[in-house]
């Protein structure tokens, strides 16, 4: 009879522990799900050092240097799918790059950009922006998935070449215009 009250108190108490230890134990709810969505916009910026050079010209002279240079820093971030990002540098008239307002002008073809360092050309391209014959393309970087966020610089020294067609004739005047840089992106 002891045996069996020993049994049964021990029965009793392995119970006991067992519905202790079963209490003990973690109780999980079902998960919960958030949706999480981020969007890094495609972008493509264009800044310049300064806004503005000046000459000093010299008649029938083709060295008329400006005053500073000018950088062009282009930033792009692109989706997947774009090829190349084109630099530019454009007059939206040809024929009057720069003018005294009197009739006496500078075409593009007597102005001139040395991009970082390279030989100067004259402004004498069709380009994506401005007048046909006015421009110049500075750069063309092809994308590739190394640099679909990246960047680049333009360094541009600029001259006006006053020695061809009538412009050693230009009369003594001020002479303004305005040189357009821009970017654009294509697919």
């Amino acid at each position: 009879m002891k045996t069996r009250t020993l049994f049964r108190i021990g029965a009793l108490a392995l119970g006991m522990a067992l519905t202790t230890m079963a209490s003990a134990q973690a109780i999980n709810s079902g998960a919960q799900t958030i949706a999480l969505n981020a969007t890094l916009a495609e972008s493509l910026t264009l800044s310049l050092s300064a806004n503005s050079v000046n000459f000093t010209l010299a008649a029938g002279s083709a060295a008329n240097a400006g005053s500073t240079n000018i950088t062009a820093t282009t930033a792009w971030v692109l989706k997947p799918g774009r090829t190349a990002v084109g630099v530019y540098a454009y007059f939206a008239n040809a024929a009057q790059a720069l003018t005294d307002g009197a009739g006496d002008n500078i075409p593009s073809s007597a102005f001139f950009i040395s991009d970082n360092a390279g030989a100067a050309t004259a402004l004498t391209s069709t380009v994506a922006f401005g007048a046909a014959n006015g421009g110049m393309q500075l750069a063309n970087v092809a994308i590739t998935g190394a640099n679909k966020n990246s960047s680049r610089t333009d360094v541009m020294a600029f001259n006006i070449n006053l020695t061809g067609g009538t412009l050693p004739q230009l009369p003594a005047a001020t002479y303004t215009g305005t040189l357009n840089i821009q970017a654009q992106v294509t697919p």
